[in-house]
């Protein structure tokens, strides 16, 4: 089968801001699998490429593809973009089979397949097992109803088969290097050529703002040894320089995470990482904190989520104020950048709710902050048990944790934005921050620093200019239970770490 995977042209704030494009690591995991079972693959990065929706649908239908799958990391927000593509491809090449993949995807499954006449299938889950299958299906004209993890469109019903357990083994499965396009439009962080990789998927923990478990269902991890020679090669043989670790969780194990950062320690390339990691695993890890740095860990964003000490119980975070201040501590004495990430509209902030926020981020002195919105989705409990706030920003395009869905009692949405636009700048611009950024002992740190600074700045401005000139929000909001309802075909309920 002629295979072609389009990554979809969605830019987010950081990506318009010049913070530089991420490779699609969920299509270039399948693209992987699919070359291994003896298809014809090739990918449109279109994102990458810049190019507009009708370009790339244009250039997709000219490679004259039998099976044409799209999804994106920014599944929900760039949901709108992937229908927008597929429906252009569909009227450009009719007898192409669309496969769409993805988290939103496979928990709105049906109300897509009902709505949207271009899509043919959507894998639900993981992607790769059930890609081969459907591929492998379509190429001998087998019955799709004994594929896994598939939803489908037989005539005018809508068919959902059993979902495909989690894969037990994540090194039956190899990502497809070699159909990255360009590795030089895929810099970052001032370190040159940026890869994108998972040690892990999945998480043990069950914070109620966050599905991830219900798409990935239990804690997997990949060889430590063997992902260390994947970065070494990706180094020697495409320039990498600098990895971002696509887990959710990729310390849950202080053994196997300890095993990966000595066996990466021992190849002694020249890559740095970054990677997202629990407060509370920094602090568990506070003896082998020198092996982060020796492994290459430049910079770890913490999901501090709240200061509040009563949200934090509401969610589920598992853990505390003195843990994320410890974190943070334990991280500078290292050499590590902390990234804290704040995230607003838990609770319905105030005036006061805010400035205290702020005057805890402070006092935990992050080196950078990500602030980001509350953002519901049908797969987490927390909209569950928040259905009757109001949703604000019906555009699902902004839906990226960078925009304001829920509505609060006591600010309006301007007054929202103009809280975080200042908690921001003062984390940034404080004087402490500032001294750090000109004169930090380490170099690269303080290269680190200041090309942060530089593009969290123009993000800032873009976001600035995007809400007084083309932001819109809904005159007569709706509570949220009347947007989506339970999901749809879920996974199986995940267990434990693994």
């Amino acid at each position: 089968m002629r295979i072609l995977l389009v990554n979809p042209p969605f830019y987010g704030a950081p990506s318009l801001g010049g913070a530089g494009e991420q490779l699609p690591l969920g299509l270039l995991s399948v693209g992987g699998a699919l070359i291994d079972a003896g298809h014809d693959v090739a990918l449109l990065d279109a994102g990458a490429r810049r190019l507009s929706v009708a370009a790339a649908a244009d250039e997709a239908a000219r490679r004259g593809p039998d099976v044409v799958m799209t999804g994106h990391a920014g599944s929900t927000a760039a949901h709108t973009t992937a229908m927008r593509l597929a429906t252009a491809l569909k009227a450009r090449r009719p007898d192409a089979t669309v496969v769409y993949g993805g988290v939103f995807p496979t928990f709105h499954a049906a109300d897509i397949l009902a709505a949207e006449p271009a899509v043919d299938a959507i894998v639900r889950g993981e992607g790769e097992a059930t890609a081969v299958a459907l591929a492998d299906a379509l190429a001998r004209g087998a019955p799709l109803d004994g594929v896994a993890g598939l939803s489908f469109r037989d005539g005018n019903r809508v068919v959902e088969t059993p979902p495909a357990p989690p894969i037990a083994d994540l090194n039956a499965f190899r990502v497809g290097w070699e159909l990255v396009e360009d590795w030089s439009r895929h810099t970052t962080w001032g370190q040159g050529r940026a890869a994108v990789v998972q040690f892990s998927r999945g998480c043990p923990h069950r914070c109620s703002h966050c599905g991830q478990h219900a798409f990935w269902g239990r804690w997997r991890h990949r060889d430590p040894e063997r992902l260390a020679d994947e970065i070494a090669w990706l180094h020697r043989r495409h320039g990498v320089r600098f990895v971002n670790l696509a887990d959710e969780n990729p310390a849950a194990s202080k053994r196997v995470w300890r095993q990966f950062l000595e066996a990466l320690a021992a190849r002694a390339v020249p890559v740095r990482l970054f990677a997202t990691i629990r407060a509370a695993d920094v602090a568990r890890d506070a003896d082998i904190l020198p092996m982060y740095r020796a492994a290459g860990m430049l910079c770890v964003l913490m999901g501090i989520e709240s200061t509040d000490p009563a949200t934090l119980a509401r969610i589920g975070k598992g853990s505390d104020r003195a843990t994320d201040r410890q974190a943070i501590r334990l991280l500078r004495r290292h050499g590590i950048l902390s990234m804290a990430c704040h995230i607003v509209g838990f609770e319905e902030e105030t005036w006061g709710t805010h400035r205290r926020a702020l005057g805890r981020l402070l006092a935990y002195d992050p080196d950078l902050l990500n602030a980001m919105y509350v953002t519901p989705h049908r797969w987490a409990g927390w909209a569950a048990a928040n259905g009757d706030r109001a949703v604000v920003q019906t555009d699902l395009a902004r839906w990226d944790y960078r925009h304001q869905v829920l509505a609060t009692r006591h600010l309006r949405p301007w007054q929202v934005f103009a809280a975080v636009k200042l908690t921001e700048a003062v984390l940034h611009l404080r004087p402490r921050m500032l001294w750090r950024a000109l004169a930090h002992r380490d170099a690269e740190v303080r290269h680190a620093l200041r090309w942060c600074l530089a593009h969290a700045g123009r993000v800032w401005l873009g976001e600035i200019g995007d809400f007084a000139f083309r932001t819109r929000f809904a005159r007569r909001p709706r509570p949220l239970a009347e947007h989506f309802d339970a999901p749809q075909a879920a996974g199986p309920e995940p267990s434990g770490s693994g």
